[in-house]
């Protein structure tokens, strides 16, 4: 694991082409290497960018004269002065096969407007929420499990994860810890959140895809919880496209209604980063 943090930049790459009209022009302040397929990075915050905790935002690198932007979730909470992303590498993407190359003191381009439906504002009131997620799709449930509007609405909160190996799970493992030392919301999340991880590829404690888990009731009796309930439950739901179809289906044969902003419901699902 390789963590850069302080920002110094003495060593900072010159900008290739001038910064495009209508976008942030962010530094870059701290790197954290998980595997050779996961990091993490903070940027500065511009200090008109408002965003709701759970939404994602375009950014890019000013690399091109046309720069290529991607969504990514804001992994930090709508309070925080400083924005943080968690970030897959690919090594033949448009903008990852670079964006795993930045370093502290660098830029970092962004679109300005926020927006997505893993908001709390979607939902209605309840008792649990279940917040779903494979790979770098906990980014958004990083933002809202330290947003205390989070623990508001919700006496509950279980975060699933589920990656191919365990060193993928390390970034979800440390936000949770980093939870009751927090000193905003430390103090609300105490036994209050709940962190399910399992693996699909190397052998852990817990193997399987999520909904399999959840289908064999493992899932269930692994955290002594009552079964899935749009009484008394809400769901989330951010990863991977074959993910995001299951665990819909899943919802929906369970009587949950997808929800939205103008129409909020029982679970919502984030679908920006699908294709």
């Amino acid at each position: 694991m390789n963590t850069t943090s302080a920002l110094n930049t003495v060593g900072a790459r010159p900008l290739q082409f001038p910064i495009p009209a209508n976008v942030y022009a962010e530094t870059v302040v701290s790197v954290k290497h998980y595997t050779d397929r996961l990091f993490s990075f903070r940027i500065t915050r511009p200090q008109s960018l408002r965003f709701r905790s759970g939404e994602f935002v375009m950014i890019g690198l000013p690399n091109a004269e046309k720069p290529v932007y991607r969504a990514y979730s804001v992994a930090s909470p709508a309070w925080d002065e400083e924005l943080e992303f968690f970030s897959i590498k690919v090594p033949d993407g448009p903008l990852t096969s670079e964006l795993q190359k930045i370093q502290v003191g660098d830029t970092v381009i962004m679109r300005q407007k926020s927006t997505g439906t893993l908001v709390v504002d979607a939902l209605t009131p309840a008792k649990r929420l279940f917040m779903i997620s494979t790979g770098t799709g906990i980014a958004p449930f990083a933002s809202l499990l330290r947003d205390p509007d989070t623990y508001e609405k919700f006496d509950q909160l279980i975060l699933t994860h589920t990656c191919r190996d365990n060193a993928e799970l390390t970034y979800g493992q440390e936000l949770v810890a980093a939870l009751e030392s927090d000193p905003l919301i430390g103090e609300l999340t105490t036994g209050r959140v709940t962190l399910y991880n399992s693996t699909t590829r190397e052998e852990s404690a817990r193997m399987g895809r999520i909904t399999a888990l959840i289908g064999s009731g493992k899932f269930y009796s692994d955290l002594g919880i009552d079964k899935l309930n749009p009484a008394t439950d809400r769901i989330m739901i951010c990863g991977s496209m074959h993910m995001l179809k299951d665990v819909k289906e899943l919802a929906e044969s369970l009587g949950f209604e997808e929800g939205s902003l103008s129409h909020p419901a029982t679970f919502v699902v984030e679908r920006a980063f699908v294709g």
